[in-house]
């Protein structure tokens, strides 16, 4: 994987079991494999034997003995940013009550809006830093961070920018997503028409002027937005030159996968109520299928997600924690692996491959991030373990010893 001209290498890890997430064999193991890092790209990946003989004065070199080198780690669903608790819901949830019935009663995602509204930037950085450490901490080097809990102008957009806030303070790369058809906000109820304009002619041009968004989502559901509205909202992020992403299927099919492939959205997410038309849809755009699995045992839901679709129509899957106030407060993409396993009945590679090739491709980033390859970025996780499976079969065992950035 790559040429093995030196003269450029600043780090080598040697002695390590590559799990590439590339190429067409399990993982893309390389089982006795070594890594070299020129800067902030992989410079070189291959079998420790085809090593060059002599490795330049200065080149930083790691003996990992054995242990386990991933790509590093890409949560590729998240509200990272809010205020306040909902941790009443929860108790109302275990004595029955369902989601649906939560938001239609004034909880839900309104009931953040008002917290999140209140705060002001430096309180949502204050309150959304610990939450990216504790991903970053599991091997997570790429998140995307939505927004949606604003529901105007100006607290969408404060909720855009202390995400790239974030970005600046820790050693992770920020994807934005400009999330307002999530709910319908107080001022407009009643109104959800009038507030999809408000969307359109208002706040999707403002973040656009102020590029704090690389992509567009929207919450398509019979508690979000229909198909239709989604349609405006996507029509109009397309002209203005945002990739689009949906919340699909995961309460009812409301056809929002076909939808999102009809724009040749980035994703699709959820998807436990998608049809085979939808799925179908989704494999001839290229569409990538995100699947929740905290979200999924958050809600005790009990439709899975049509597994064996996506793997007849080749649909690649990514796995994310849609960590969020309400319906996956789970701050853990480990966690994710193991439910995405235990739930889904994903594989050990097909989970690990959520997090890794696939999630790039649900941010866009393939080209860059995601697997083990010269000339992609150097973000890089050794593990104390020295199997892939380990870190989806053993939640809580596997941690990293050694994280990269960028080469860093």
């Amino acid at each position: 994987m790559g040429g093995a001209d030196s003269q450029d290498w600043t780090r080598v890890i040697r002695n390590c079991a590559v799990a590439s997430c590339a190429g067409s064999t399990p993982y893309g193991l390389i089982p006795q494999g070594a890594v070299a890092v020129a800067g902030a790209r992989i410079a070189w990946a291959g079998a420790e034997r085809d090593l060059p003989a002599h490795i330049p004065a200065g080149v930083e070199v790691t003996d990992a003995r054995g242990a386990l080198l991933t790509p590093g780690f890409i949560d590729c669903h998240t509200h990272l940013v809010w205020a306040g608790s909902r941790h009443r819901e929860f108790e109302q949830r275990l004595q029955g009550a369902s989601y649906e019935e939560i938001a239609r009663a004034g909880g839900g995602i309104v009931s953040t809006v008002a917290a999140t509204r209140a705060a002001n930037e430096d309180e949502l950085l204050a309150l959304a830093l610990p939450r990216a450490l504790r991903l970053a901490a599991e091997g997570v080097t790429c998140l995307e961070i939505k927004s949606g809990y604003g529901l105007d102008r100006d607290h969408e957009l404060k909720m855009l920018r202390v995400a790239r806030r974030i970005g600046e303070r820790l050693p992770v790369t920020i994807r934005t997503t400009l999330l307002a058809a999530h709910a319908v906000p107080p001022e407009f109820q009643g109104r959800s028409d009038a507030y999809i304009e408000c969307i359109c002619n208002e706040i999707l041009p403002a973040a656009a002027a102020a590029r704090l968004a690389d992509a567009v989502d929207a919450f398509c559901e019979n508690i979000g937005f229909t198909a239709a509205q989604v349609e405006r909202v996507f029509a109009r992020a397309r002209a203005l030159g945002f990739a689009v992403k949906l919340h699909a299927e995961q309460l009812s099919n409301q056809h929002g996968a076909a939808l999102a492939a009809r724009f040749e959205a980035l994703s699709a997410d959820h998807l436990e109520y998608a049809d085979e038309e939808g799925i179908r849809a989704m494999a001839l755009a290229g569409t990538v299928a995100v699947l929740l699995p905290a979200a999924f045992y958050f809600l005790r839901e009990t439709k899975l997600p049509p597994l064996e679709l996506l793997r007849r129509y080749r649909v690649p899957v990514a796995i994310a924690s849609d960590l969020n106030p309400g319906s996956a407060p789970i701050a853990s993409l480990l966690l994710n692996l193991n439910m995405a396993c235990t739930l889904f009945r994903l594989t050990a590679e097909e989970a690990l491959l959520g997090v890794t090739r696939h999630a790039a491709a649900a941010l866009g980033l393939a080209a860059e991030r995601g697997t083990i390859e010269a000339g992609k970025r150097a973000d890089l996780v050794m593990w104390d373990a020295s199997h892939p499976a380990e870190l989806a079969a053993q939640y809580g065992m596997a941690r990293p010893t050694l994280i990269l950035k960028d080469g860093a």
